[in-house]
C-alpha cells in the first residue's frame, strides 16, 4: 500500500514538474518573441543609390515588416558609418551587424573571396546563383570567412556589366599601355597585365576621379547604375562586353555572435528577405539596364563601342593565367576553384543545348549592337 502511494506521490510530483517545465517553455518562447533587437547595417554604395544601394533598404524594410518591427535594420551608406572598403571589419568586429558589399574588396584579407564575386569569362549571374545555391559554393564561401567571425548570404547580382567608360577610343592592344583604370578584382589584374594602371576606389569617387583626369577610364555596373552616377559627362567612349565581371554577386554579410542571439523565427525572416533581395537586385538590372541604354546613346550622345577582338583574345589568355595563379595561392583557394571549374563546365555544357542555343535561333542575325 505504501509502495503504491509512494508511486503515486512520484507520478503527480513528475506531472507537476513536466507541466512546471511546459509553462517555463511558454513564458521563454513569448519573452522572446517579445524581445526587440535594433541593428546596423553598412554598405559600399552610396546611400539608397539605384539597383545594388537599394538592395539594403529593401531588405531593412522587409525584415522589418516580417518581423512585426521585432528586428530594426537601420542602413548607413558608403561613408555614413564606415568607408565603402572597411565594411567587412566592421561587421567582422561588431561595428554593425550586418554589411552589403562585394567580397572582391576583400583580397587583401582573404584572395579566394574573389571567386565569389567575379571570375573574367567565368558564370553569369543565373550559373552562380546555381553554384552558390546548389552546387556547395555558398556553403565553401561561409568557410573562408569562418576565420573572420561573419556568415555570408547571396544578397544580389549585377548580371553582365559594361567593358567600361573610356576617355579615348580603344582600336587595339597598344591604346591601353599607360592608362589609369578603376577595374577592382581579377578584372583589374588581367588589364594590368595588359599596361593598364589600376586604381581602386569606392564607387563615390569615381565620377570626380574621371571627371579630373586621376584616371583615364572606368568600368562601374551597367547603364541604369552608370547613368545615375553621370559617367557620360566624363568620358565619350562606352565600351562592350563586360568580359571581366559576366556579373557581380553581391553579398550579405552578418556578425555571427549577433546572428547566433537572434531567435531562430527571426534569423529564419533574415535569411527569407536576403533571398528576395538576392532575386529582386537583378530583376531590377534586368528591367532597367536597356532604357538606360538608349537614354545615354539617344539623348547624351554616348558612343557604344565593341571592345576589339584582339583585346578581347588577349583578356581571355591572361584571365586563364591570373585565375590559375589564384587557384593555386592556397589549399582553399584550389578547392573553391575546383568546386568552380567543375560546375561551370556542366552548366556550360547544357546551356550549349538550352541557353545559348536559343539565343542563337531568337536572334540568328548575330550582334544587334554592330
Amino acid at each position: 500500500m505504501k509502495i503504491k502511494t509512494l508511486s503515486a506521490a512520484i507520478a503527480m510530483s513528475t506531472a507537476m514538474s513536466a507541466g512546471l517545465f511546459a509553462v517555463s517553455s511558454l513564458d521563454n518562447q513569448a519573452q522572446a518573441q517579445e524581445e526587440t533587437y535594433s541593428w546596423k547595417m553598412v554598405t559600399s554604395w552610396p546611400k539608397n543609390f539605384p539597383g545594388v544601394g537599394q538592395g539594403p533598404e529593401r531588405l531593412a524594410e522587409l525584415v522589418d515588416e516580417m518581423s512585426d518591427g521585432r528586428l530594426t535594420i537601420e542602413v548607413f551608406g558608403a561613408g555614413q558609418l564606415v568607408p565603402g572598403f572597411e565594411v567587412f571589419d566592421a561587421v567582422s568586429e561588431g561595428t554593425a551587424e550586418l554589411g552589403h558589399s562585394a567580397s572582391y574588396y576583400w583580397k587583401g584579407k582573404a584572395p579566394a573571396a574573389q571567386f565569389f564575386a567575379a571570375v573574367p569569362f567565368g558564370m553569369n549571374a543565373q550559373e552562380m546563383n546555381a553554384w552558390l545555391h546548389f552546387g556547395g559554393g555558398l556553403e565553401l564561401w561561409n568557410e573562408l570567412y569562418d576565420d573572420f567571425g561573419v556568415d555570408v548570404m547571396v544578397a544580389g547580382a549585377s548580371g553582365v556589366q559594361m567593358g567600361g567608360w573610356y576617355n579615348k577610343e580603344i582600336n587595339s592592344v597598344d591604346d591601353l599601355d599607360g592608362l589609369k583604370m578603376r577595374m577592382p578584382g581579377l578584372g583589374g589584374e588581367v588589364m594590368n597585365r595588359m599596361g593598364v594602371a589600376i586604381v581602386n576606389m569606392p564607387g563615390g569617387e569615381i565620377f570626380t576621379s574621371l571627371q579630373s583626369g586621376a584616371i583615364d577610364a572606368t568600368e562601374w555596373i551597367g547603364p541604369y547604375n552608370d547613368l545615375a552616377f553621370g559617367l557620360h559627362q566624363a568620358a565619350d567612349y562606352y565600351y562592350y562586353p563586360g568580359w571581366h565581371e559576366p556579373t557581380v554577386m553581391f553579398e550579405a554579410i552578418v556578425n555571427e555572435e549577433a546572428m547566433a542571439e537572434l531567435p531562430a523565427d527571426l534569423q529564419a525572416i533574415l535569411k527569407t528577405a536576403v533571398r528576395d533581395v538576392n532575386a529582386n537586385v537583378l530583376d531590377e538590372y534586368t528591367a532597367r539596364n536597356n532604357d538606360a541604354l538608349e537614354t545615354l546613346i539617344n539623348e547624351h550622345g554616348v558612343e557604344l563601342r565593341r571592345i576589339p577582338d584582339d583585346v578581347l583574345a588577349q583578356a581571355r589568355e591572361h584571365s586563364a593565367d591570373v585565375v590559375a595563379e589564384l587557384a593555386e595561392s592556397s589549399e582553399m583557394a584550389t578547392r573553391i576553384y575546383d568546386s568552380y571549374r567543375a560546375f561551370q563546365e556542366k552548366v556550360v555544357d547544357y546551356h550549349e543545348i538550352s541557353e545559348q542555343a536559343y539565343y542563337n535561333a531568337r536572334n540568328p542575325v548575330g550582334d544587334a549592337a554592330e
